[in-house]
């Protein structure tokens, strides 16, 4: 059963002859009163107190979970990030792979059309040559023939010049 403060200084006490001096009795209840409201009192203060502390202890606990739940959701959002930051650059190393093979690629074809080209160049080059000699043969021919013919001329002439007079000479040396 409890007893507060007011019971005790209410507290009435039935006296008898040869009993308790009640006014010592009235007395030591009022100090056993007073002493008993300042524990009540330093007992609710230091209910109140637990309780501030209960509850920022809650709010402590709330923001460290919270804390602890963003700290975690970082951590994904990194590694998520570092993910996603890998696998493009996987990906623009294979892009850039695949571009350079296209280079070469392209490179090695503009090589083997320039080949071609000179090859052609080369058998044109040939042709011409081959050609030109034809054409330089098939004159210096010409040339002999005509060589060969002034010398024929010439020598008819000298055949002739033995029958025939001067004047037929200059004749024949004005015709072709």
């Amino acid at each position: 059963m409890r007893i507060t403060p007011i019971e005790i200084q209410q507290q009435q006490f039935k006296t008898r002859m040869f009993g308790y001096d009640t006014a010592a009795v009235d007395q030591f209840l009022e100090l056993l009163a007073d002493e008993l409201e300042r524990l009540l009192s330093h007992n609710n203060e230091l209910k109140e107190k637990l309780a501030r502390a209960n509850s920022s202890l809650e709010q402590l606990r709330e923001r460290e979970t919270a804390l602890q739940q963003t700290l975690l959701a970082a951590q994904l959002v990194t590694e998520e990030l570092k993910e996603n930051a890998r696998k493009e650059a996987e990906i623009m190393m294979a892009e850039a792979h695949i571009e350079g093979e296209r280079i070469i690629r392209s490179a090695e074809d503009k090589r083997l059309m320039l080949l071609d080209e000179l090859q052609d160049l080369r058998r044109q080059k040939i042709s011409f040559e081959n050609g030109l000699r034809s054409l330089v043969g098939s004159h210096l021919k010409l040339l002999e023939m005509d060589q060969v013919l002034l010398e024929e001329k010439k020598e008819r002439q000298s055949q002739l010049l033995g029958s025939v007079s001067e004047d037929e000479i200059s004749e024949s040396i004005k015709l072709p």
